[in-house]
């Protein structure tokens, strides 16, 4: 029961804590804009492709 007690009240549990939420909350969006995000990524992979060729 002491550590229970201990690790609560130790600010190192806080950190792991923050941590966590931020990543809950990145691939929360990631979720969200998948769709955005594939096409925006599709896009830029297209441009690099079309003027790599041109080199």
């Amino acid at each position: 029961m002491e550590m229970i007690k201990q690790f609560i009240t130790d600010d190192d549990a806080v950190g792991v804590v923050e941590i966590i939420l931020i990543l809950v909350v990145l691939i929360g969006l990631v979720i969200i804009f998948k769709s955005q995000l594939t096409s925006l990524v599709n896009s830029i992979f297209d441009k690099i492709t079309s003027q790599s060729s041109s080199i």
